[in-house]
């Protein structure tokens, strides 16, 4: 949302001009906004609500320049404030005026402002910019992906600092144009609708708008040479399919897979209530990646996801996300579980409709194959650690919370609880806990102690503890040890996507 100050007279201009008491009061913002895994990840003082970004890229040389106007609403009196970003800064406005910057930690951009900035004022910040984003390291690697004809940005919880300045934390989200100058010949590929397509003096300009608030690792950019497919859902919304013209072997099941967009995000509109985007999409370009990113509305996915035939199960997945993870979005990096765990859970959904296996099986599954010893269970899901943010509990030992929460409160309640959380929070934010307490109103149970054995517990729950969740017993399986249930048809499929978001 864009704000605009109107000044009606001279005298209203001669306030505006006066120093405002609160000046010497005015204090730098934060330069982390709090997250209890990444603490200096985001930053306080302020409030996104657009980034225009206007770009150029050279693939032969991946050199990048841009332009990055920030539209933003001061939260506190600021003297001054970072955004996070690693490319080489070349000039800083603050509302039109030359600002001081200054760079500190692996990526911190300071910002000081010609003068204060009040609380509750908008403001527009611009940040001149250039670099090899492929060249830039933080922390040992760069989010940005090389490809033999250009770059791809595609990564969490960070691949913002590789291309533009933002305040790179989900709880800021905002809206997004890109605007991405490049050869003619080569395109360009982000989220959101393609708004227009120019050219001049051999280069090509493509302006993509993402008209929803969207969390900045969830913005993309591919730049490259792709074969782009195109078409409209029933409903009338845009879908725009993109493959890298080098995929080799991998290129008729990628395009069978996610040629599959429109069915599959149609079906998931059944599960977890209307897409609540205005585009749809996926890409895949030529990575050496293995992971595949809800990035929202054109989810990315390497080759690597479709080296054994088509997975429509990995579109299930990224596109389950669009509900719950883009719409709703974590809190803090420690509630993944809201993203993950949902998502695999939309894989055991999709296997039940498919007649590969049912949800109830696959839960049944994966209590029996993984033992009391494995250290599978010692990864909480609802709190697993920076390091096992992306471990295969999260998803697995995550869905069968989900399935023993169906057991518990039964169909009806469950997938009102499904549909009504991405409703209720769109466009929002949500932690563990908060599903909790939305779960328990809904079914009007107490939930507390199945969301502490599933979620907060580092062992494996008990027999008798998983029984009564119905949990374990069934398939095949041994009532005391889970043994012998039966491995679903879908497990491969499923499991193909193991490393779905093995960022780095």
């Amino acid at each position: 949302m864009r704000h605009r100050l109107t000044v009606p007279s001279a005298a209203a201009a001669c306030l505006l001009l006066a120093v405002p008491a609160s000046a010497a009061e005015a204090t730098p913002g934060a330069p982390g906004i709090g997250d209890s895994y990444y603490p200096d990840y985001g930053n306080g003082g302020y409030d996104v609500s657009h980034y225009d970004l206007r770009l150029a890229y050279q693939p032969a040389t991946d050199r990048l320049e841009g332009t990055a106007t920030v539209v933003a609403t001061a939260a506190q009196d600021l003297s001054r404030f970072n955004l996070d970003f690693a490319l080489e800064v070349r000039e800083v406005l603050v509302g039109g005026k030359k600002a001081a910057f200054a760079t500190s930690g692996d990526h911190e951009l300071e910002i000081t402002p010609a003068a204060p900035l009040d609380s509750g004022r908008p403001f527009t910040v611009v940040v001149r910019y250039r670099g090899t984003p492929s060249k830039v390291q933080v922390k040992g690697y760069t989010a940005w992906l090389r490809t033999p004809d250009g770059g791809v940005a595609a990564n969490e919880p960070e691949a913002a600092w590789w291309w533009f300045p933002s305040n790179d934390h989900p709880l800021d989200k905002a809206t997004y144009d890109v605007s991405v100058a490049v050869p003619d010949g080569t395109q360009a590929i982000s989220n959101g609708t393609l708004q227009s397509t120019t050219s001049r003096l051999g280069w090509t300009r493509y302006s993509w708008r993402s008209n929803r608030p969207q969390a900045t690792y969830l913005a993309t950019l591919a730049v490259g040479k792709f074969d782009i497919t195109t078409d409209t859902t029933a409903n009338g919304l845009p879908v725009i399919n993109a493959y890298s013209k080098d995929l080799g072997d991998n290129a008729g099941a990628a395009r069978a897979s996610v040629e599959r967009t429109a069915e599959v995000a149609d079906w998931l509109s059944g599960v977890f209530g209307p897409y609540p985007f205005n585009a749809l999409g996926g890409y895949v370009p030529n990575v050496g990646t293995s992971y595949a990113l809800e990035t929202q509305t054109r989810p990315f996915y390497s080759p690597r996801q479709f080296a054994s035939g088509s997975n429509v199960s990995v579109v299930v997945h990224e596109l389950a996300h669009q509900w719950y993870g883009d719409s709703v979005s974590v809190k803090d990096w420690r509630d993944i579980w809201v993203n993950e765990g949902f998502a695999r859970y939309a894989q055991w959904l999709w296997s039940e409709k498919e007649g590969e296996g049912t949800a109830q099986e696959l839960a049944d599954h994966v209590y029996a194959q993984h033992p009391a010893e494995d250290a599978f269970w010692t990864v909480k899901p609802g709190d697993p650690g920076p390091d096992n943010q992306f471990h295969a509990a999260v998803y697995d030992r995550g869905a069968i919370a989900l399935q023993a929460l169906r057991n518990e409160v039964g169909d009806e309640d469950f997938f009102a609880i499904l549909k009504g959380w991405p409703t209720e929070r769109r466009y929002g934010n949500g932690s563990v806990r908060d599903f909790e307490t939305y779960a328990e109103k809904v079914s009007g149970r107490p939930l507390g102690t199945l969301f502490d054995t599933w979620l907060f517990t580092a062992s494996k729950p008990s027999a008798p503890a998983a029984r009564a969740n119905g949990i374990g017993a069934g398939g095949g399986a041994d009532a005391a040890t889970g043994a012998g249930a039966a491995r679903p048809k879908s497990w491969r499929a499923i499991h193909a996507t193991d490393t779905v978001h093995g960022s780095h």
